[in-house]
């Protein structure tokens, strides 16, 4: 995902729901743009996800089950869906989480080696 700021970083393909399982799992349920602040404030202000990027991935992942979203009320008195890990999702994220870290890892050995 091209950048004008070159600091910036792109979501790498399918990291984008393990890291809002993880974020929703840290946090509890959190509407949209909370979700959106809370990766651009951990990432350091180097990751930024718009409403095209994320939108899509909530939808998905509450269409697998893998969050529930519920209407409430923001900080703000304004209307947003709340979404929130369910018991799936937790299971995937246990699941994809092992999976990120070996491929990572192995990677990351790759190019220690010079492959």
């Amino acid at each position: 995902m091209p950048s004008e700021d070159p600091g910036r970083m792109g979501v790498l393909q399918g990291t984008l729901d393990l890291i809002v399982l993880r974020t929703l799992q840290s946090m509890g349920a959190q509407h949209a743009y909370a979700i959106a602040t809370r990766l651009q404030q951990i990432s350091g202000d180097l990751l930024h996800l718009n409403q095209g990027t994320l939108y899509p991935a909530l939808v998905r992942l509450e269409q697998q089950g893998r969050i529930k979203g519920t209407w409430g009320k923001t900080e703000s008195n304004r209307d947003a869906k709340f979404y929130a890990i369910t018991r799936s999702g937790e299971r995937a994220l246990a699941e994809e989480t092992l999976r990120w870290r070996r491929m990572s890892g192995l990677v990351d050995r790759l190019l220690s080696e010079g492959a």
